[in-house]
């Protein structure tokens, strides 16, 4: 005997156009497990309307009339710490990824993602997760830990401080220094690597680039492997010495 279904996902959809608003919202109906709740055109009323609403996510445009997509989600983070933004935008540079992360977005998807894609994003930051398409994942190399912070600081949301937000202070480091630095690695042992340099958990790194936590363990080992690495603390020294000269 199965017990009652889970509540459904609650979205709130903001973005300014009329057609792609209208589109998610046509995608999102389509999964029995999300309920769209609310449509928003601008920041301002993405702001009033999870205020009644109370959604578990919130789909932000970045550029959108008034405050912004940006703006909007310190105010939401501000006001309901729960409630999770997903970033989807056309805008993948790495000033609008570090502004959204900074603000206490969740994730980061440009809006050539797939449905199936979107669903998972969704799915995965209403569970608490961090969700990057390839090409944000890609402008997330940039940013290193450089020393990090002291022991409790605070994030965006007044609560402990997320690897992620932590590795927004770092010094940035051009992505091709890091196929410079490392040649012995494949892209995506050096996605991880940036990742681990990051502050990021094995589970995090997998939800980011929807891989399983087994692919991960694999890629971190054969990292560790080539770069002689023991321990996560060991390779981030190893990435600080090789790229200090780039």
């Amino acid at each position: 005997m199965t017990g009652p279904a889970p509540a459904p996902i609650r979205v709130l959809v903001a973005d300014d156009q009329d057609i792609v608003r209208d589109g998610l919202v046509t995608i999102l109906d389509l999964s029995p497990e999300l309920a769209v709740v609310g449509e928003a055109a601008t920041g301002e009323r993405a702001v009033e309307l999870a205020g009644e609403t109370r959604p578990d996510v919130v789909l932000m445009d970045l550029r959108m009339p008034g405050i912004g997509g940006v703006e909007a989600t310190r105010r939401l983070r501000a006001e309901q710490p729960g409630v999770a933004v997903l970033v989807l935008t056309t805008f993948d540079d790495g000033d609008s990824l570090r502004s959204a992360l900074a603000a206490g977005a969740r994730g980061f998807l440009t809006k050539d993602a797939g449905r199936v894609q979107l669903v998972d994003a969704i799915r995965s930051v209403a569970r608490g997760g961090t969700v990057f398409s390839e090409s944000a994942a890609g402008q997330l190399v940039r940013v290193f830990v450089g020393g990090g912070g002291a022991d409790g600081a605070t994030g965006s949301d007044g609560g402990p401080r997320s690897p992620v937000e932590a590795s927004i202070e770092s010094a940035p480091v051009d992505a091709a220094a890091l196929r410079a630095g490392f040649p012995e690695l494949t892209p995506r042992e050096r996605e991880v690597l940036a990742a681990i340099a990051s502050g990021a958990s094995n589970a995090e790194i997998a939800s980011s680039f929807f891989i399983s936590i087994a692919t991960v363990k694999s890629h971190v080992n054969a990292l560790f492997a080539k770069l002689g690495a023991s321990s996560r603390t060991e390779a981030v020294g190893i990435v600080r010495d090789r790229l200090r000269g780039y």
